[in-house]
């Protein structure tokens, strides 16, 4: 056992009351921090008091003064105004509801979108869209409101079972911190003339097809009508279920541009075509004539023609006057496919034209190389002889046909089509260097068709030298609809293609009418169309001449009255 200096012992009388005091020296440390945190406490208790019960609309009013939104001014769009610069499409007030979603509950949605006239589920799906997203991001509800609708919103926003409803345009705002103008749009000017627009969209009531008008000098449209149509206002914000449902299940499609996008066959309306590839390949010349007894036989079937009687001796201006179909079926088995390919890609048939819209489609123009490349079989000749009259594989589009007619009535130049009024001038898209004097009897045989003793009389314009071509494309064989009762339907199309003057053409008119059986009968829409562009043009003329002097309003003239 080690010795330790009594010096160097530790004193227990000392170290006893220095650890007492360590303890009390603490533990009045801990009570005055709580003491403090009490305090601190009963401090917040008393302001959250102040603020929430004892001056809750006081510091509610002061906290609104404090509230930032940010809010989009919509600019507003530029107009779409015609040729003329008269407004086809122009902009209106409206008020824009939008949602708050601080107050929001799930039992307030289908009240409010009965109030709305929405269907619940589309609220709620909205809904749904935005939550994942910060919860001051407020939900466009609707635009467009009614008088009803507004009324609904007035009597409901902000109430006690309802959460915070805004109508943009006629927001409290107590202070404005900074506004930054909307850009407005540019007026668009197209090259619709809305004159002819309206006369092809009256002459289409109650019938479904297209009018297409064309300037073949420019490529300009001068009308597009496509029917059976749609609001187009429906589709401003976001379009209702009910409406859209109605629109996609239509049996007779009014989503669809049948202007752009009908490929169905042309008929007798392609018999033009035909005789252009005829004349310049030299298959025939002017003094070829067909024997037509009602119809022929080709390749072991009898092709017939549509005047059962048949026609007699027919030269070219006849078979297109009289719209024979024999004549053409000799015509084409002559030519061969692929020569009526060839003329009919000239013209532009089986590809887009290129107009500034979307959806266009291509049609098709058959060949021996098309039918390898998409059923991987052969031609025949036999089918040769549908393709010479229109039908068959062939299919165009209201817009091509008219662009091909208005290339050849043009002398062999294709502009391209557009909407867009460009002052620059238009180059061609295709030019052919055309034999004058084939032109020449082609336009006159459809002068014949409108003016002597032709398949459209009824579209004769005095004083307008108008040329014209019907056509009457079957759905199905007249057989099969007599022994089948296939209903309307399956009823012809009915096409007519016309422009006006027979030299020089202005306009080129195309009108398709679905299921209207004969073409004269989709005649009387070109001729409508048609009268209403010469007419405006003669009320300018006249407008443009100089008021006759006093002199001559009185006899008087020269130096000697």
């Amino acid at each position: 056992m080690k010795h330790i200096p009594a010096e160097r012992q530790p004193d227990a009388s000392i170290s006893r009351p220095l650890l007492r005091d360590d303890t009390k020296f603490a533990a009045g440390k801990i009570a005055a921090f709580q003491y403090v945190a009490v305090g601190v406490f009963v401090y917040l208790a008393l302001g959250y008091w102040d603020l929430q019960v004892r001056n809750e609309e006081f510091y509610y009013g002061k906290a609104l003064q404090n509230q930032i939104k940010s809010l989009p001014i919509p600019a507003p769009r530029g107009r779409i105004v015609d040729r003329d610069g008269r407004v086809i499409v122009d902009n209106h007030s409206s008020y824009r509801l939008i949602l708050s979603r601080d107050t929001l509950r799930e039992e307030h949605l289908r009240p409010i979108a009965l109030g709305l006239n929405m269907e619940p589920s589309d609220l709620e799906a909205k809904v749904r869209r935005f939550r994942r997203q910060p919860s001051y991001l407020t939900i466009p509800l609707k635009e467009e409101l009614t008088a009803d609708e507004l009324t609904f919103v007035e009597a409901h926003k902000g109430g006690d079972n309802f959460p915070e409803m805004e109508l943009i345009s006629s927001m409290n705002t107590r202070d404005v911190l900074g506004i930054k103008a909307a850009q407005p749009g540019k007026d668009l000017k197209l090259t619709i003339d809305l004159d002819l627009q309206v006369v092809g969209e009256l002459a289409m009531q109650g019938r479904r097809g297209a009018v297409v008008a064309l300037d073949p000098r420019t490529g300009e449209v001068l009308a597009l009508v496509s029917t059976p149509a749609y609001d187009p206002n429906h589709f401003v914000g976001r379009i209702d279920t009910r409406e859209w449902s109605a629109l996609r299940d239509d049996p007779y499609k009014p989503l669809f541009n049948r202007a752009l996008q009908a490929q169905l066959s042309p008929g007798s309306t392609f018999k033009p075509i035909m005789a252009l590839a005829a004349l310049e390949s030299g298959a025939i010349d002017e003094n070829f004539t067909v024997n037509c007894p009602g119809g022929a036989n080709w390749y072991g079937r009898w092709f017939s023609c549509h005047k059962k009687s048949g026609h007699g001796a027919v030269s070219l201006k006849t078979a297109i006057a009289q719209s024979c179909d024999v004549f053409f079926y000799a015509v084409g088995n002559k030519l061969g496919i692929d020569k009526i390919a060839e003329y009919g890609g000239m013209a532009g048939l089986g590809r887009k034209t290129g107009i500034d819209l979307p959806g266009e489609k291509d049609g098709v123009l058959p060949s021996s190389k098309w039918k390898i490349r998409t059923q991987r079989e052969k031609w025949y000749a036999g089918e040769t002889i549908s393709v010479a009259v229109g039908q068959g594989a062939l299919t165009v589009t209201p817009l091509q046909l008219a662009h091909a007619i208005g290339g050849i009535a043009a002398g062999g130049v294709w502009m391209r089509p557009h909407v867009v009024r460009d002052e620059k001038a238009a180059e061609p898209l295709r030019k052919a260097n055309l034999d004058a004097e084939n032109v020449s009897k082609i336009t006159y045989g459809m002068y014949a068709v409108v003016n002597e003793w032709g398949t459209a009389a009824a579209a004769r314009i005095p004083g307008v030298e108008m040329c014209g071509k019907t056509g009457t494309a079957q759905l199905a064989s007249n057989d099969l609809l007599k022994s089948k009762n296939m209903g309307e339907a399956f009823k012809d199309n009915a096409w007519f293609v016309g422009f006006a003057p027979r030299q020089s053409a202005e306009i080129v008119v195309v009108a398709l009418f679905e299921n209207g059986e004969h073409g004269n009968l989709a005649a009387p829409i070109v001729r409508d169309v048609i009268k209403a562009y010469f007419d405006k043009k003669a009320r300018l003329n006249k407008l443009q001449q100089p008021a006759p002097s006093l002199a001559s309003n009185l006899g008087l003239s020269g130096p000697d009255r």
